[in-house]
């Protein structure tokens, strides 16, 4: 049975495998809304025998203070030193702070930057979506531009009923 938008945003942690395309794709997961305890998550992961954590679901990364940062910085730290695949699902309007916490140093760290784009089958066909920089030359070599009709194919894409093979875990750590 699996899970609807309104229980995605209303359980702590639910299960499935990860369908999207990323080191992990195709592993069991546990999915973890909104921060929690490290040591709860561990107990959990090692009772169910998970080893891929993904962070963040149902868009719940949204620090707004440097001690929300702090509050998952407590959670993600410790999972990756403890050799555990940890997936962070935020939003691209976090990059520019993002990498002072040291994440992207660990090489079970996965980044899975959010980019909103409502709508996108509206765009004609030279849409083109651009990677940039925060302004002109200030800490990337440049940019890189995407036809947004060619990064819409087959391979890259997964509809929102494949995300319901998710179930709720009602377990205690």
């Amino acid at each position: 049975m699996g899970l609807n938008t309104y229980e995605r945003k209303n359980v702590d942690y639910f299960i499935g495998t990860e369908i999207e395309h990323t080191a992990m794709r195709g592993q069991r997961t546990l999915f973890i809304v909104g921060p929690k305890p490290p040591e709860e998550i561990k107990k959990i992961a090692k009772k169910l025998g998970f080893n891929h954590i993904y962070l963040g679901a149902s868009q719940s990364f949204n620090p707004e203070t440097p001690e929300d940062w702090k509050q998952w910085s407590d959670v993600i730290t410790p999972l990756l030193k403890d050799d555990y695949w940890v997936t962070l699902d935020f939003d691209v309007k976090y990059a520019d702070n993002f990498h002072e916490e040291g994440w992207c140093e660990y090489h079970n760290f996965i980044p899975m930057i959010s980019v909103k784009l409502p709508y996108i089958k509206l765009f004609n066909y030279h849409a083109t979506l651009k990677i940039d920089d925060k302004t002109w030359g200030a800490t990337n070599t440049g940019v890189w531009c995407h036809s947004l009709h060619e990064l819409q194919s087959k391979n890259s894409y997964i509809d929102w009923k494949d995300y319901h093979s998710d179930s709720p875990l009602d377990i205690q750590p």
